[in-house]
């Protein structure tokens, strides 16, 4: 999987540009804060989609 959804090619020196440019941002002590903030973002979104994804079968199903 080369793509990550409307990232494109980004490769192993984007993401060391990146996490470099949000440690100088945030500062080494707000990263963990921000990182389970995103992964709470992100479970929220998954059991979200799950919860479409059973309704859009159930309606099929009947």
């Amino acid at each position: 999987m080369d793509t990550i959804l409307f990232l494109g090619n980004i490769g192993a020196p984007e993401i060391i540009i990146i996490a470099l440019i949000v440690l100088l941002i945030f500062g080494g002590k707000k990263i963990p804060e921000l990182m389970k903030g995103l992964g709470k973002g992100v479970k929220s979104f998954k059991d979200g989609v799950k919860e479409t994804e059973d309704e859009i079968k159930k309606g099929l199903d009947e």
